[in-house]
């Protein structure tokens, strides 16, 4: 959680995409996040290889009591920055229980009733990390993990991409598809039919959200 108020004309390579990728851009997005730790040099360039230290992947608020922090300081988590919760949520961020506690506990509720036997509690917010990195994470490829599934089964608040256009996310909000960039999101488009798709969002999280969490998405998307 946290902001931070200095603007890097280096761009720093810090804002998310829905493959999971960390890319250097100048938009910074409505949502704030970390990967667990420090995964930097000392020059605010990303390390080689993996792009995590844990499984404990958040999404934070922008601001949060007033907290201000200077980006990538020596040592310190590396901070990551999100178009909206569903971009993070694409790219494997659950909502921080600290920052976010409301949304954190309707996020848990959600996942609870679509995976557990009912009225059986969530052991630990760590089974739900545990579940999302095994399905955020090619073990091999150390790349985003996706699955084919067909177009009718994606909820609300998923990202998916098409078969004749790979490189573009499209999430799916009220019937549509919304292209997505680092800016926003593009002219919705209809849906078509029931394609077959690749699911970007973990699938336990998409569950969750046809159990109940809507997650917030960018204005750009909004009433269109």
């Amino acid at each position: 959680m946290g902001d931070s108020k200095r603007v890097n004309k280096n761009r720093l390579q810090n804002r998310v995409d829905p493959f999971g990728a960390i890319q250097a851009v100048h938009a910074r997005g409505t949502m704030f996040g970390n990967r667990g730790g420090c995964f930097h040099t000392d020059a605010q360039v990303l390390k080689r290889g993996r792009h995590w230290t844990s499984e404990r992947w958040i999404c934070c608020l922008l601001e949060y009591k007033g907290q201000t922090r200077e980006l990538m300081q020596p040592g310190r988590y590396t901070e990551l920055f999100f178009l909206d919760e569903a971009t993070a949520f694409a790219a494997g961020h659950r909502p921080c229980m600290e920052c976010r506690r409301g949304d954190a506990q309707r996020f848990i509720e959600a996942w609870s009733r679509a995976h557990l036997p009912p009225g059986q509690p969530l052991r630990t917010i760590s089974h739900i990390d545990e579940i999302a990195h095994r399905e955020r994470i090619d073990p091999v490829t150390k790349s985003q993990k996706t699955i084919r599934v067909r177009l009718t089964t994606v909820p609300d608040g998923a990202f998916v991409t098409l078969e004749n256009d790979p490189g573009q996310p499209l999430l799916r909000w009220r019937g549509r598809l919304h292209p997505w960039s680092f800016d926003g999101y593009g002219a919705a488009r209809p849906l078509p039919g029931d394609a077959p798709v690749t699911l970007l969002t973990p699938p336990s999280f998409a569950i969750a959200f046809s159990a109940g969490y809507e997650p917030s998405v960018h204005i750009s998307a909004q009433g269109t």
